[in-house]
């Protein structure tokens, strides 16, 4: 299933999913039988599952039906329990550490490493994405995420798909002469980071695309393709991810889990004789097979 997070005319959050070319809300639709948004839907979704699959086709005019085209999609998680950011894709590393000089280090290869974005900074489809303060260097990064919907602690990979619920794209928007400059600390990324994270359009039910994910991704600013790479590229599963993310830490459903840029799948990795950074005005797309498009247009910081 496609679940989605939406916004009416009314400008209140609905949550539902996508049955062609309807958007359910899934409360109204079911008599209030379900809840109002998607994380509350993921924590107790075992139980709300078998209902939902007893329900019938609905169709235009029902009650809670909406025109997908009229409606304004949001992000499908608009507050996240937290975001783990992953470094899963070699070729991107390999690539990015090489333009500054450096090789791949060991540890790199030992175990997936992975920093806390801010889960509060959430954009969704559409959102505007506002230049950071001091920020000349923007960039875009492709990635793929999972969505935790199942509690566990210690969790082995070979067991870590029970925990996924589903996947979106997610867009690590990234101020790169920031990152670069508070990274030289030894913390980070901090404010290179923190003021955007774009997830969506929709958040597609793990059953729906299997265990071996094979999707190839893409992203083009102002229509021109720059970023091209497939999920199985990645160096390592998310298996793996989740197994490191749950030692010693118990995940709780509705924790984003990202993969990682893709390789190709930025700016910094491609180089500016390839494309400068991102400025005002400028329209981000980032396309994977089976999950959609999200877009995203830059804007200057509103005063």
């Amino acid at each position: 299933m496609k679940f989605v997070t939406f916004q009416t005319g009314d400008q209140q959050l609905r949550a539902g999913w996508i049955q062609g070319d309807l958007i359910i809300d899934m409360h109204a639709a079911s008599g209030g039988d379900l809840p109002r948004d998607l994380l509350h839907l993921i924590t107790d979704y075992e139980r709300y599952a078998d209902f939902i699959r007893t329900l019938k086709p609905f169709r235009a005019g029902d009650e809670g039906v909406y025109e997908l085209e009229e409606e304004r999609l949001a992000a499908p998680l608009p507050r996240p329990l937290s975001i783990r950011d992953f470094y899963a894709f070699e070729q991107h590393v390999k690539t990015a550490r090489g333009k500054r000089g450096l090789d791949v280090v060991p540890e790199w290869y030992q175990f997936p490493v992975f920093y806390f974005s801010n889960h509060l900074a959430v954009k969704g489809p559409g959102d505007a994405i506002e230049v950071p303060p001091g920020c000349g260097a923007l960039d875009y990064e492709l990635e793929i995420a999972c969505v935790i919907g199942k509690e566990g602690r210690d969790i082995p990979a070979e067991h870590a798909a029970e925990y996924i619920f589903g996947y979106f794209i997610m867009n690590d928007w990234s101020a790169r002469d920031l990152q670069q400059a508070e990274m030289k600390v030894g913390l980070g990324p901090a404010k290179g980071k923190d003021f955007a994270t774009s997830l969506g359009p929709f958040l597609v039910t793990a059953d729906e695309l299997g265990h071996e994910l094979d999707l190839e991704m893409k992203a083009a600013v102002n229509g021109k393709q720059l970023s091209s790479g497939n999920v199985r590229d990645c160096y390592y599963s998310f298996g793996e991810m989740i197994e490191r993310a749950s030692a010693g830490v118990t995940l709780y459903p509705g924790e984003v889990i990202g993969s990682g840029t893709v390789g190709t799948g930025c700016i910094l990795e491609l180089g500016e004789e390839v494309h400068r950074y991102l400025k005002p005005g400028d329209d981000v797309e980032l396309t994977i097979e089976g999950l959609g498009s999200l877009k995203n247009k830059i804007t200057a910081k509103s005063r």
